[in-house]
This record gives structure tokens, sequence and C-alpha cells, in this order.
């Protein structure tokens, strides 16, 4: 089964959750403010005339402190590998938070790690930076194959990646209240499987829309070397033998663009005091260079490649 085209949704999911906390900056800094020209002590919430949260969204009960986590399971269409014009559902598990300091935010079937981490009130106000380490299992053609003739060509091994996670959230872009996130991972294979290196810059966009519900867009692409093109893409005289399909030879470079799009309602109607929410993932991806004119592609599957999932977490 592939996870390449949900990872990207899977991000910006976590995107949505994270960004919560945000809110409850913007609360407390409005207190604040309102609080030293006035001379009274600070209290929880947005002060008269100094901004806060959306009408409504009370931080009186907020969970996202120093340790908070999200926990979530959900079920996912995607294309049964990538360049597939079939599809598989699949479980989406989810856990996003931070603990010990440490931002934790999935990757597909993965973690991606932020060692600067800061808690609401934690940090300076305005722009920050997250880095750490990325971890992401890739299991692209080595189970559920739904194509006879690609399966027929042999399944391939399951690939471990390791690498870096770093970005700059801009706070404020169209409101008070959003986020502009400019992100990019550095993985390479360390199991021997695609041997290879995976580029996966992202832009994402988050805007509360409402006290109990929130959207973020996520725009991504992912840039490959050779040895990751090669093993995912090409087809060798043998699997050619096997198969029927022509023989070809997959260089790297820009293997796709995705724009993802999800959802979440907090159950209670108040994104702040954590407890059960809904999150719907949707998105299309473009299959681009080799990886569109390969024959696992061009002549079995499809460049254009969708996904939707659903699922329910609890915030605690």
């Amino acid at each position: 089964m592939s996870f390449n085209t949900i990872a990207l949704g899977l991000a910006a999911a976590s995107a949505t959750l994270v960004s919560a906390p945000a809110l409850a900056d913007d609360s407390s800094d409005g207190a604040e403010q309102s609080a030293q020209s006035s001379g009274e002590r600070p209290t929880q919430g947005p002060a008269a005339g100094q901004g806060g949260p959306p009408p409504g969204i009370d931080t009186s009960d907020m969970v996202f402190d120093d340790t908070w986590l999200t926990i979530g399971i959900g079920a996912g269409l995607v294309p049964s590998y990538s360049g597939s014009n079939d599809y598989v559902v699949f479980p989406l598990p989810l856990i996003v938070g931070r603990v010990g300091g440490v931002g934790i935010s999935p990757n597909g079937p993965g973690l991606n790690l932020d060692l600067l981490s800061q808690p609401p009130g934690g940090g300076p106000a305005g722009t920050s930076i997250s880095f750490g380490p990325s971890f992401r299992l890739r299991n692209d053609r080595d189970d559920q194959i739904e194509d006879d003739v690609v399966r027929a060509a042999g399944e391939l091994d399951t690939a471990f990646e390791v690498g870096v996670n770093g970005g700059v959230t801009f706070p404020g872009v169209l409101n008070r209240f959003d986020r502009l996130t400019v992100s990019t991972s550095v993985r390479w294979d360390i199991l021997g499987a695609h041997d290879g290196m995976v580029v996966e810059p992202s832009i994402g966009y988050f805007t509360p829309m409402g006290r109990g519900s929130a959207l973020q867009l996520s725009l991504g692409g992912q840039i490959i070397d050779d040895d990751f093109a090669d093993y995912y893409y090409s087809v060798s005289p043998a699997q050619s033998a096997a198969s029927g399909l022509p023989e070809f030879t997959a260089d790297g470079g820009l293997n796709s663009l995705g724009l993802t799009a999800i959802a979440t309602v907090d159950l209670d109607g108040n994104l702040m005091n954590g407890g059960w929410n809904i999150y719907g993932v949707g998105g299309y991806s473009r299959l681009v260079g080799d990886a569109a004119d390969t024959p696992y592609t061009s002549i079995r599957g499809s460049a254009d490649q969708f996904f939707g999932g659903i699922g329910v977490g609890y915030t605690f």
C-alpha cells in the first residue's frame, strides 16, 4: 500500500491541531498588554479591546500547556501504489502534541520531532522556527498491489527514511489568528530498499473558522534522486519479462506536486479545552517527470492521484 499521497494530508492535519495553541498565545498576549496598561493583574483570556481568540472561544480550561497529546484513528482511501488508478482503504492513525519539550507531528507512517517547540506563551511572539529529526516508513508496492500486471513485476522492500525537518512560521498573515508555515524535510533510506534521498518542501496555511473549527491548507512537492526513481519507477529487463510492461529507466528530479485541505471540528464547540474532535482530509497530487512517464503510471495507472479520509481524535 502507498502512503505517498496521504502523508502530506496527515502532516497538514497535525498542523491544524498544533496551530490551535497559537490562539491561546494571542489571547494571553492581549490580556498581559491590557493588564500592564491598567496596572491590574493579568487574567486568563483576552482583555477588552486587545484582540483575543475568535468570538466565543473560552481559554479558561485550556488543555494546551507544556505537555499535551492528540491521539486519533480514522480510515482513508488512497491509490494502491504511487501512480495507481486503483484505490484501497486503510487505517489512518494520528498522534500529535508536545511531550518533554519536544513537539510531535505525524509524517505518513512516521514522525517529525520539533526540538525547538515552545509551550503556549513560552516563546517569543511573532515568527517561530522549528527543527528536528524526521522519520518515515515507505511501503510503496510492498503489499496490496491491486493491478495484476504491476503485481507480476514483483513486490518491493520497505524503506525506512531518516533525516531532518525544519520550518518557519509567520503569524497574522490575513487575520490575527492565522499562520503561514514554510518547511522542508530531507530524508535518506537506511534499510537498503531504495537507498536514495527524498526532499519534501511544503507551504501550509492555518486559520480558525470559529470557536470550534479550523481549516488547514497545504501545498507541497517531492523531489527525488536517481536511486529513489530507479527503485520505484524503472522497469528492469526482469520486471518487463515478468509483467509484459516495456523496459524503462527512471531518473530523479521533481516527482510530484499536491494540494491538501483538512478540516478539524471540536465536538463540544471549543478548540481550547481538548476532548473529542473530528478531522477530515482530502487532496490531490500530480505525478510529474519519470514518475508520470513510467509504464506503472502511464500504462497501468494515472498521474492524477486523489485521496481522502476521516477520523476521530481525542486531545488531553
